[in-house]
This record gives C-alpha cells, structure tokens and sequence, in this order.
C-alpha cells in the first residue's frame, strides 16, 4: 500500500464530520424553537420579512434559507431532524456526495435563520468545512472502503489551508490587536476565568502558578503558528506534518479539557485527522482492509470538479485571509480594502469562505447579566440559567459537545449590555409571560405556578472564589448595578 495514500484517512475524517453534524443539529434541534421560533426571543419570520422590505428579491441571496418556504416551528424542527437524519447517512457512509451538499444546504438554512444565536466562528467553521468536504468525499451511493479511490490531492489540500487558515490566524490576530496580555504573555492568567463556559477543571487551571500560564501562552504560538507552517512540508518531510499535526491536536484536545466549546473542538481535531496518511492510520487502528493494489484514482469528473472549485475557492480563502489581518491591526475601519471588500461581499452569505481569530482580544474581568423576577416587586428570585455562573456553589459542568446558544449570547451580551438590549428586554417580556417555549431554556424557573409580576437585569463581576476548608463556593461575585429598572407587562400597556 502506498505510504502517501489517503483513501482510510478520508474515510475516518467523513465519520468523524458525521458525528460532529449530528451533534451540531441534536444541540440546535433542542433549543431552536425557543430561540427563534414563532413564540421565541427572535423570531425568524419577522426577521426573513424585514430583510425582504429592505433588500426585496435580493434578500433571497443576502440571507440564503430554505425558511424562506416557510419560517414555522414545524420547518424548523424538520430542519434539525433532518440534518440528524442525514448526519447519521453520512456516518453510515451513504452517498456521501449528496448528503454532504444536503447538510451543507440546511445548516446554511439555520444559521441564517439563526441570527445572533447561530453568528460563531465554529458555525462558519463547520460551513465550511462542509462545503470543502464535498470534493474531498468519494463518489457513488455506497462506496465501499476497500474498493476505495484515492481521493483528489487538491480536495485535500483545500482542507489543509482550512486547517492552515484557521490555525495561523488564530495565532497571529493575537499578535496583531495590541492586545497586552498576549504581548506579555499574561493572557491565559485570566482565560480560564473569563471564558465563556469554564468547566470545573477551568478553576484548577487557573490556580496554576504564573510561569506556567506564560509557558502555556507560548506553547498556545507554537502550536497556532509555528506548527500550521509544517503543513504543507513536500512528502520527504513527512515526520514534520505529522509532529505538527500532533502539536495543534494536542492544543484543541487541552482547550477541550478546560472549557466548554461545543463542537469547535471536535471539529478542529477532525480537520488535524486529515494529516495523517493511510501508513499512519493503519499502525494506530488496526483495521481489517485490504485495498486493490494500486488504489485507483478518483473518476475524472470528480477530480476536474475539486480543481474547478480549487480555482474559485483559493483566491476568496486568501483574501478572507488577508481581510482578517487588516482588520486586526488597531485603528483599521471595515471598507479600507475597497473592492477586496466588495468581493468578499458577494460571497459573505454563504458563509463558507472565512476568516478567524479566535479569542484575539483577552477578557481580564468576567460581568455576569442575572435575571431576577418577583411576584411583589420586594422580594426577588433569580433565574437558574443551565450552564452558565450563576448559583456560587455550583460546579462548573460540563456539555460538550452540545452549544447550549442563550448561555453562550448572554456571555457576549454581559459585555456589551448595550448593544444587545433588544433581545435582552424581549426575552424578559417573554418571562413576564411566561412564554412556553422560553422557560426550557433556563435550568429552573422561580416561579412555577404564574409568571412573575415583574422581571429586572442585574450586573454582576463574577471571580473563581478562593476555596477555603469546608467552603462549597465556586465563584464569588460583586454586584455592580442595576441594568434595567423591574420591568413589567403592565408598564407596558
């Protein structure tokens, strides 16, 4: 068997991507119609109108759905259930082609209809990672892996830029913000505090004496930029791509281990799998498979298509690139490229062509929204959110891979209370209404027999507590205002 093939590489890379869509749609499919259901915080229907009044036909490319047909509950859920449906299609390796371009289609469809709740780079990043794995996936309604084909080398290298992109940028944007803590390597003093979702490990983790988080933030630049360069080393230097591969796995697999990321994680590794060859694969997992010698080619038609979207994909890939390092550096204004602006618009709906920079700008202090709600107006009762701080004895959980999307948008809106006082107030007014789809979002709801009388958002900074003998206390945290006055039904009226 030839050492460079990547016939059993592919086939562990497209199982793996079809256990990451069917966790990606079983976490949607849970919370969808809570979000952005007719009865939700926001819902699409309104939103697909407005962009129609604003845009008129255009509106059809400016947000791609298949809601477009209908933005109900019912097609939400048939979304979701279907993309399950498909993802387990792909697992079980049924016209990987066709179901790879049906999969792509409906999480395009929801994260358009989304809006804020489905706007993460791990979203754009499963996109597109769909999208590319089209060309790189074989051919025919049940390949079978010991017939396999090799698959098109340029199919494969358009997954490495991917991996490549997502990497190198990651890292660098740290470097190009200004941000201090990275430049002095203090950042991860603080991430494991202020992150989204910190896992209970995450208090452990940041216990660390500092040497070690500065040795840490410099292992985080050897494995964002420095390994991704080892990429696309030529075959005689196959040892280097392979120790790379392992650096920027190992990178995902620790975030993983101290912070809630849903599938982001996941996906990232599935994209390091695509590194190792058949020769690699075939020593680590010992699977029965004796492929004809020698692994034939992909048929032409396919091999001629990955070249044609090679052609499309890799001047858009390297402008996204570019776009994201500009934009980085402090003071630059989105509209400076002029019509590399323009380009990139045109295919900006499709989400599938990006940029990244995960995490590029450290947050060194953690505010916290709580919802408070009251039958009175004097004595108050606080909302249980599911996975995010709150109650200071409860340990930090754990749900990866599931994104639990309120949680993580409440995290966003704690830092810019402003700019997302829209959603914030409607999604009040559906707790002084007690809205049926709404309360599941939360983890307990207060107030059980009626909806409170009145609902108020409270400021807080929150901090791992120092635990001391016999304390049962996770967090600690320090009221700093209130966001809102009680809001109420009848003040509306």
């Amino acid at each position: 068997m030839p050492t460079q093939s990547y016939v059993l590489s592919r086939w562990v890379f497209l199982r793996s991507l079809g256990v990451i869509y069917l966790s990606a749609f079983w976490s949607l499919g849970v919370q969808i119609i809570g979000l952005v259901g007719e009865n939700g915080i926001l819902p699409v229907g309104p939103y697909l109108q407005a962009a129609h009044a604003e845009y008129g036909t255009a509106a059809y490319w400016q947000a791609p759905s298949l809601c477009w047909l209908s933005a109900s509950d019912t097609m939400l859920r048939a979304l979701t259930l279907g993309g399950c449906a498909l993802a387990v299609l792909l697992i079980l390796d049924i016209a990987p082609k066709l179901v790879l371009g049906l999969l792509w289609l409906i999480y395009l469809s929801l994260a358009v209809a989304g809006q804020i709740f489905l706007n993460f780079q791990w979203d754009a990043l499963l996109l597109e990672t769909g999208l590319l794995a089209l060309f790189y996936a074989p051919a025919g309604w049940w390949p079978r892996l010991a017939a396999g084909s090799e698959p098109p080398p340029i199919a494969r290298w358009l997954l490495w830029l991917l991996l490549w992109k997502l990497m190198l940028l990651s890292g660098v944007t740290k470097l190009l913000s200004g941000d201090p803590t990275w430049r002095d390597l203090s950042a991860m003093t603080y991430h494991y505090q202020t992150q989204p979702l910190p896992f209970w490990s995450s208090w452990y983790a940041h216990q660390w004496p500092r040497w070690l988080h500065q040795a840490s933030a410099v292992g985080m630049y050897v494995a964002e930029i420095a390994a991704p360069m080892l990429i696309f080393v030529p075959p005689q230097l196959r040892p280097l791509r392979l120790f790379a591969a392992g650096l920027m796995a190992s990178l995902q697999l620790m975030i993983a281990a101290t912070g809630n990321y849903g599938f982001f994680n996941l996906l990232s590794l599935a994209l390091c799998l695509t590194l190792f060859d058949d020769g690699v694969w075939r020593k680590i997992w010992p699977i029965r498979w004796t492929p004809s010698l020698p692994v034939p080619q992909e048929r032409p038609l396919w091999r001629r298509a990955a070249l044609v979207a090679a052609c499309l994909i890799l001047p858009l890939s390297a402008l996204a690139f570019v776009r994201e390092v500009v934009y980085t550096l402090p003071g630059r204004q989105v509209g400076s490229l002029g019509w590399g602006d323009h380009v990139a618009g045109w295919t900006a709906p499709l989400r599938s062509i990006n940029g990244y920079g995960l995490f590029r700008v450290m947050t060194t202090k953690r505010p916290e929204i709580a919802i408070e709600g009251s039958l009175d107006g004097r004595i108050w009762h606080e909302y249980a959110f599911r996975h995010k701080p709150g109650d200071l004895e409860r340990r930090p959980g754990f749900c990866t891979p599931h994104m639990p999307r309120l949680d993580w948008q409440m995290w966003f809106a704690a830092l810019n209370p402003q700019g997302n006082r829209g959603w914030l107030l409607r999604l009040a007014e559906h707790l002084l209404r007690g809205t049926p789809e709404i309360v599941p979002l939360l983890d307990e709801n207060p107030f059980p027999r009626e909806p409170p009388q009145y609902v108020r958002l409270v400021l807080y900074d929150y901090q791992f507590a120092q635990r001391e003998p016999g304390s049962r206390a996770w967090w600690s945290r320090t009221q700093q205002g209130y966001l809102t006055p009680p809001l109420s039904l009848k003040a509306q009226r």
